[in-house]
């Protein structure tokens, strides 16, 4: 059967070359992959959130059916969801109920998702600002959450995490939103993204030491939200906030040490 087929393809060769006849063409493997619309850019998704009606101007209009989960988790926020125009700032936004029942003081660990494959100019995140309400919908504590960048072993624990901690005992509602400042601010990154994948795989996230970048903060994005638990929590503790300060190096510092102890001794 082999030679009868290779019989077959070294006669139709011939054929092929002297009358331009088209054998069919084999797909590549990256044939096979699904082509997708092309990533939407940062000018896309500002000018989506100008263009969408807003449905709140005061925190007391919002809608609170959500409590806070009991771990972050997941939520896009883009088209389709709710904009609130506040404070100057119109923006996307989600609404909380605080767990009545968990002892103060407590932390709620926030994570934001790298928007786009490249951190030299096209990538984007969402910035949140958190506000604390009392039972009258008035704010008691608001903060632009400074995100600091963590890659772990995988997309689900890499990302720019941030936290609040709840301290007031008449904290009664979350509000998550994005304001002015913070959309008009960026995040330090140390690490290129071009092969960072934003999908909720759980294989390793793969990555490129390749200098330092500042991410633009956008309007829309993928923000996880909820109750600190410990893996939130190590990844706030060894997130990278910043460009670390420039050393003597080692053998400089140790002889500081050394000379500050002999100094000290009696």
């Amino acid at each position: 059967m082999r030679l009868k087929l290779l019989l077959t393809f070294l006669f139709l060769l011939p054929l092929a070359a002297c009358h331009s006849v088209k054998l069919p063409t084999i797909p590549l493997p990256t044939d096979l992959l699904s082509q997708g619309p092309p990533p939407k850019t940062l000018a896309d998704a500002k000018k989506a959130l100008q263009g969408a009606t807003p449905c709140c101007t005061t925190f007391a209009d919002f809608s609170y059916q959500n409590q806070l989960p009991w771990r972050p988790q997941q939520y896009p926020l883009g088209v389709g969801s709710p904009v609130v125009a506040i404070n100057g700032s119109r923006s996307y936004f989600l609404a909380f109920v605080l767990p009545p029942d968990v002892k103060l003081p407590y932390k709620i660990g926030v994570k934001s998702e790298l928007i786009g494959r490249s951190v030299t100019g096209a990538s984007y995140l969402f910035a949140p600002t958190i506000v604390q309400l009392d039972e009258a919908f008035q704010p008691i504590d608001s903060q632009d959450v400074k995100l600091c960048e963590y890659m772990g072993w995988s997309n689900s624990d890499s990302g720019a995490f941030g936290s609040v901690e709840v301290t007031d005992k008449r904290a009664r509602y979350l509000v998550v939103y994005s304001s002015d400042k913070q959309q008009n601010s960026n995040t330090y990154w140390e690490q290129s993204a071009s092969t960072f994948s934003t999908s909720s795989s759980t294989t390793p996230a793969a990555t490129t030491v390749g200098g330092s970048y500042k991410i633009q903060h956008g309007p829309d994005g993928v923000v996880w939200v909820g109750l600190m638990d410990k893996s939130y929590s190590a990844a706030v503790n060894k997130a990278v906030c910043g460009k670390a300060p420039q050393g003597d190096g080692l053998l400089n510092s140790l002889r500081a040490d050394l000379t500050k102890a002999s100094r000290s001794s009696p």
